[in-house]
């Protein structure tokens, strides 16, 4: 069955875009962007994105999944730490006017200062390497987001939805505030430049 968000986009080739703009994906910056057009929309349907609804995405990268989230949201707010980036993006979503693009650490802004709304949505594909420090900035905040889906490292998304007899210190502090649960799973081929391993999407709703 066809999904309510499928859209007409284009794949992205990252690469082409990355030699357009004389960039290289920065590894310690963990950035491997993902071009897949099948599993984009896949974090787009487990996001349930209302039209209503106001989105953060967390280093949209060269925008792939931005352009995604624009189709199916009423506004994107997305965080890019990369200044590098900010062209190749801003060229990628052109045509998109529900998009608003700040150069920044995540990390360091609060969500209630650049999000206008207090029930908003969080979809990202983010670095592994800052996993648990996302998860703990956004799950402390307030007003915490309604829902959040990440795509991190498939190892990490095992534990972070394990059961209470295999239950980590990061899986606790998750869900404490709310259900988690793996959703999709994605190849390393999926992205470029292709990480070592697999990564998970992972949705989590709020108590």
């Amino acid at each position: 069955m066809a999904s309510r968000f499928a859209t007409p986009l284009p794949a992205l080739n990252a690469a082409a875009i990355l030699r357009a703009h004389g960039l290289r994906a920065d590894k310690a910056l963990g950035q491997n962007f993902l071009q897949d057009s099948y599993a984009l929309d896949k974090i787009v349907q487990a996001a349930e994105i209302q039209p209503s609804d106001t989105v953060l995405e967390i280093g949209p990268g060269l925008g792939a999944l931005t352009r995604h989230l624009a189709v199916a949201a009423k506004q994107v707010i997305a965080v890019e730490l990369d200044g590098r980036l900010i062209p190749a993006l801003e060229e990628v979503i052109a045509g998109h006017n529900n998009i608003q693009i700040i150069q920044g650490d995540m990390l360091k802004i609060r969500p209630a200062d650049i999000i206008p709304v207090a029930d908003y949505l969080v979809v990202a594909n983010i670095p592994y390497y800052i996993t648990s420090a996302i998860l703990r900035h956004l799950l402390e905040t307030t007003p915490r987001p309604r829902r959040v889906v990440l795509t991190v490292q498939k190892e990490v998304a095992e534990r972070i939805c394990a059961t209470p007899n295999d239950m980590n210190l990061l899986a606790l502090s998750v869900q404490v505030y709310g259900d988690p649960s793996v959703v999709a799973t994605i190849s390393a081929e999926a992205f470029h430049p292709a990480p070592k391993v697999d990564s998970a999407v992972i949705a989590l709703t709020k108590y």
